[in-house]
C-alpha cells in the first residue's frame, strides 16, 4: 500500500512539473486537459448510448459484433480532432 501511495505521489509531481515547463504554464495546460475530460466524457456518453441502441435494436449478427467497435473508432478520430490545441503559442 505504501508503494502505491509513494508511486501516486510521484506521477502526479511528474505530471505537474511536465505541464509546468510547456508554453503557457501550468494553469493554461490544466485548461486544456480539463477540455480534453469533458470532450472524452460526452464522446464516452454517446459511446454508451450507441452501444446500448445497437444490442437492443440488433441482438446477433455482424452489426451487433462489429458496430460498437466502428463507433468506437469513429469517436476516436472526433476525440482527436476536437481535442486538438486551438491556439498552440499563444
Amino acid at each position: 500500500m505504501r508503494g502505491f501511495v509513494i508511486g501516486l505521489i510521484a506521477i502526479v509531481g511528474l505530471s505537474l512539473t511536465i505541464l509546468s515547463i510547456r508554453p503557457g504554464g501550468l494553469r493554461r495546460q490544466l485548461g486544456f486537459a480539463a477540455r480534453r475530460f469533458r470532450i472524452a466524457l460526452v464522446l464516452g456518453g454517446i459511446w454508451v448510448f450507441a452501444s446500448l441502441v445497437i444490442r437492443f435494436a440488433f441482438p446477433s449478427g455482424p452489426v451487433a459484433d462489429y458496430g460498437p467497435g466502428l463507433i468506437a473508432v469513429v469517436l476516436g478520430a472526433v476525440f482527436l480532432y476536437l481535442s486538438r490545441d486551438r491556439d498552440p503559442l499563444g
